[in-house]
């Protein structure tokens, strides 16, 4: 079954003729080439342009391997190209060739031609690959299926569609396997045989056991606060390592670069400022975090916070850790200042909303615990509990609204219901 991808679709079609290197990122396997080959080029030719305008090169095929020399490959595109047409260069794997920078800015100055490349090693998964085009380059960053994605592909009801992908998450081949055995073995070899050895040879680490047992801490402690220094500390206590804060930090960021994970900071909300550390950590797709665990720490509360973070982010949100200090009456009689989380600022645009993730509201008392944060925001921006059972959408006497996870994931205008 054919994936629409309509986002990611149309986000390339808001680019087109804009002369810029239209550059398709993300995570390996996550459908980069399949968006630009299969639903890019078809929707082209849906629109009227003909075949002839489309030159489309798979740079990984042996058929194309003496396309990899530089000047072979510009000069095999500069050959189809004619004055009186409008031309669209579809380049897949372009790391394969040389100097390709070099390549893309010389095809770039022809006024006729609109570029579109995609790669899959970790030099192009590089964030920094923008600047080799010294800002001609606009980036499209594609993810894993998103749930609303994933479920129009699943046999199945949405409810058991929902607990599959928090396991198993949304890379896109997941789909067409059959068996758990079948998709735990894939998404383990894909971290540890991919993702993890491309990481370490770009940035030549010789010590990989420290950056695997990085990845197992981050992993077991999805959305939880910390920072460099309290992780060297747990490396120095349980581990017997003296690798440093600063080291820690650099592998850090070469997980974020090769987008494995994401980081969300915390912000003052009365103070109205950042505060850069602890901060938060999510990895771009809930399968790969568990297969990274061997799948032992299904834990729906904290995987249902990481689907959160990661839709938001699919909906084109920045995102922060909410914090919001409180002065109240201790039981002594004198005032205490408390410190309340709230689990997500996610801003678009001009509008702000703050969202509380919590699997179950079984009592009262777990009800008033989640909104208990926002109840001392006193601004006017959206404030929603999401929760992790089908329940009918409320909203109470003070603007919060609760609704289901599969109600948040689903409705693409959840965030304004």
């Amino acid at each position: 079954m054919e994936i629409q991808r309509e986002h990611y679709l149309n986000e390339i079609k808001l680019r087109e003729n804009n002369g810029m290197v239209k550059i398709i990122t993300g995570v390996r396997r996550c459908g980069k080439s399949y968006l630009l080959f299969q639903l890019f080029l078809k929707d082209l030719l849906a629109r009227g342009v003909e075949r002839s305008q489309i030159i489309d090169i798979a740079l990984d095929g042996i058929e194309n391997e003496g396309l990899r020399e530089p000047h072979a490959l510009y000069d095999h595109v500069k050959s189809q190209i004619t004055e009186n047409q409008q031309y669209y260069v579809l380049l897949d794997e372009i790391q394969f060739v040389d100097r390709f920078p070099e390549v893309l800015n010389s095809l770039l100055r022809m006024e006729n031609v609109d570029i579109y490349v995609t790669g899959s090693n970790s030099k192009f998964l590089s964030s920094d690959i923008l600047t080799e085009f010294r800002g001609r380059g606009d980036e499209i960053r594609v993810r894993p299926l998103s749930f609303d994605e994933y479920v129009t592909a699943y046999d199945g009801t949405e409810e058991d569609a929902l607990n599959d992908y928090m396991v198993f998450g949304g890379m896109p081949r997941i789909l067409s396997m059959r068996t758990d055995e079948q998709k735990s073995k894939y998404l383990t070899d894909l971290f540890q045989e991919t993702y993890l050895k491309d990481i370490m040879e770009r940035n030549q680490i010789k010590n990989s056991n420290e950056m695997e047992d990085l990845v197992n801490i981050l992993a077991s402690a999805v959305g939880s606060l910390t920072n460099p220094a309290k992780l060297a500390n747990t490396f120095h206590t349980v581990l017997r390592s003296e690798i440093t804060d600063k080291t820690l930090k650099s592998y850090i960021d070469h997980l974020e670069d090769a987008f494995l994970i994401e980081s969300a900071i915390r912000y003052d909300i009365k103070g109205k400022k950042y505060i850069n550390t602890p901060m938060k950590f999510y990895f771009v797709d809930p399968g790969l975090r568990n297969a990274r665990l061997g799948f032992r720490q299904i834990e729906e509360t904290h995987l249902m916070e990481n689907m959160i973070f990661n839709e938001l982010k699919t909906r084109g949100c920045a995102v922060d850790v909410g914090l919001i200090e409180i002065n109240e009456k201790g039981k002594n009689g004198k005032r205490i200042r408390k410190r309340l989380e709230v689990d997500f600022i996610a801003y678009k645009g001009n509008n702000k909303y703050y969202i509380q993730s919590a699997f179950a509201l079984p009592d009262e008392e777990k009800k008033r615990q989640e909104e208990r944060p926002l109840l001392n925001i006193h601004d006017f921006f959206k404030k929603i509990v999401v929760v992790g059972n089908h329940i009918k959408l409320k909203r109470d006497d003070m603007g919060i609204v609760t609704m289901g996870l599969r109600e948040f994931l689903l409705n693409p205008n959840s965030l304004e219901l």
